[in-house]
């Protein structure tokens, strides 16, 4: 039966039955295996599905952890390299089951990748290949324009951008552009991946892209400039896709959407060459019509929600990291010496050159500058990839003063904190890509063994992943779909200090460490949203450690 109304009112927070923290995925057999103990303890056990002992050691104190409040002690069992299940036990308390192996990643890596699949707007998901969580055919009426309601356009297709059926360039341009260097970086993992949906003939995470990628290019306008964004006019309650009929709308041009929108675009013509002709040189004269139409509007053109909508804004205060990313990009692609010349201008601007996030986008430029395969500035070139090794070298340092080992102070537990421990983890394997840094890989590891349960609330904060797991985001079909097992693979926002929504503030008391401001629930839309881009750094990291 499906569930047509959204229940605001607070419940019992739902607390991890565990008191030893582990990845609930599990560990490689080479790799630190560290579980975190938050009470002191003289000696732990790892015991196996049987019961039996099969390593055991001495905690190590780590000392206080401000972000969790915790007094942290870190049981080491890195010795324990033989396959099988295992949990660790101390002080009469145990930990959740997890496993050792080579293919302990498999399982996540698959369900994170096939959740764009599950977020397909514009069309049904069939049962076959979407099982329990099928749906109809969703958002396929024409849209308008905002400003001028005379005009009609098809914007069907392309990924919904979180819990809402909104969906947005900037966006769904960063998570594109996670996957595509995900590919680019390691294309051996994605050869052989079976994500279980209807396309065939390229690497499926490539046809899940592209899916995407044809709803950018009915986003361009004739004259070049990218609307914002494709959404109703307010929030759909929270229904199935194919039960929200209200009347779609796109939103005007911005300068940020359509820089974005020329780099992904001039990104993904280079990947897509060697599979579909067709569709790389579309979307290499996409790419530059854009950039043309930026040339002819070098003033920034940003974008506010109009009074009458209340859905996702997505403003950001300049557009000059995407303005560097589109020019590095079409660099990248063409060789051409004016985009050298345009990316270099763009430099002139003060901003972060190794963001990978949505709001900017200086490092995905720095990638396209630092992997292209046309002539480079060699000071330039040493300038963009030791960025990437000094970030790494200050995200190894504030990891040493966490308790749970991740680059994470108190003020980054804001809303979606958990796309900021994967793009930290990303830095670390993109500086081992650049540098063969392979001390890095440990330190992503830890990232992703915080986000799959080695955290103080004990929790794996993707659904479907994991013993005691997230299973109530602030998703809409997840809600309205009556299955109780929710959609596999989505990665909850996690951990908000700011507790930025009524629910967050109702349950979880003030002054609580940031690190412990989450609650699985529906309700809480700051905490427990899922969005495109952060399940794809999420894909980016378990690309970067997958190996069998």
């Amino acid at each position: 039966m499906n569930r047509k109304y959204f229940d605001m009112t607070p419940k019992p927070l739902r607390t991890t039955p565990f008191s030893i923290f582990v990845d609930q995925a599990g560990y490689y057999p080479d790799s630190r295996k560290k579980a975190v103990i938050p009470f002191e303890c003289d000696s732990f056990d790892v015991t196996d599905i049987n019961g039996k002992v099969r390593f055991s050691g001495q905690p190590v104190s780590a000392g206080y952890d401000e972000t969790s409040g915790d007094n942290v002690w870190l049981a080491d069992f890195s010795g324990l390299r033989e396959a099988g299940n295992y949990c660790v036990k101390a002080g009469g308390r145990t930990s959740a089951m997890f496993r050792i192996g080579g293919d302990v990643y498999d399982d996540v890596f698959s369900k994170t990748s096939k959740a764009f699949y599950y977020l397909r707007c514009g069309c049904g998901l069939d049962e076959h290949h979407a099982g329990v969580w099928y749906h109809g055919k969703c958002h396929t009426a024409p849209a308008k324009l905002w400003d001028d309601r005379s005009v009609t356009l098809d914007v069907t297709g392309g990924w919904h951008d979180a819990g809402d059926y909104g969906r947005y360039v900037t966006a769904g341009a960063c998570a594109a552009a996670h996957l595509l260097y995900a590919f680019r970086l390691f294309p051996d993992v994605f050869e052989k991946q079976d994500l279980n949906i209807p396309e065939k003939g390229i690497p499926d995470i490539l046809s899940e892209v592209r899916y995407e990628l044809e709803w950018f290019l009915k986003m361009q306008n004739s004259e070049g400039g990218v609307y914002h964004k494709a959404t109703t006019a307010m929030h759909a309650p929270f229904v199935m896709p194919e039960d929200d009929t209200a009347e779609m709308f796109v939103f005007p041009v911005s300068s940020m959407a359509t820089a974005d929108f020329a780099a992904v675009c001039a990104l993904a013509s280079g990947i897509y060459r060697a599979y579909n002709k067709e569709l790389s040189e579309k979307l290499h004269k996409a790419a530059e019509k854009s950039v043309e139409w930026l040339d002819k509007h070098p003033q920034f053109i940003g974008f506010e929600n109009p009074e009458g909508c209340n859905t996702g804004g997505y403003g950001e205060r300049d557009d000059h990291s995407n303005r560097f990313w589109a020019y590095s990009e079409m660099y990248a692609l063409t060789g051409d010496l004016k985009y050298h010349e345009k990316l270099v201008s763009a430099l002139e601007a003060d901003f972060p050159l190794t963001a990978l996030g949505y709001g900017e986008v200086g490092g995905f430029g720095a990638l396209a500058y630092i992997l292209c395969k046309q002539g480079k500035d060699v000071n330039l070139l040493h300038k963009l990839k030791n960025m990437f090794r000094r970030c790494a070298d200050e995200l190894k340092k504030k990891a040493g003063k966490c308790g749970y080992g991740v680059a994470m102070e108190s003020a980054d537990y804001c809303w979606g904190s958990n796309m900021g421990l994967m793009t930290k983890a990303m830095i670390f394997a993109i500086t081992d890509v650049l540098f063969g840094d392979h001390t890095c890989r440990e330190y992503a590891e830890r990232h992703l063994h915080c986000l799959l349960g080695e955290n103080p609330l004990g929790i794996s904060y993707i659904t479907g992943v994991g013993e005691f797991r997230c299973n109530y985001p602030h998703l809409r079909p997840a809600f309205a779909d009556g299955v109780e097992e929710c959609i596999p693979g989505m990665v909850a926002g996690g951990p908000n200090g700011h507790r930025s929504d009524p629910f967050a503030r109702t349950v979880i008391p003030e002054g609580t460490p940031p690190m412990k401001c989450y609650a699985d629930d529906t309700a809480s839309y700051s905490l427990n949203e899922i969005t495109i881009y952060w399940n794809s750094p999420a894909v980016f990291v378990l690309a970067y450690l997958f190996k069998k």
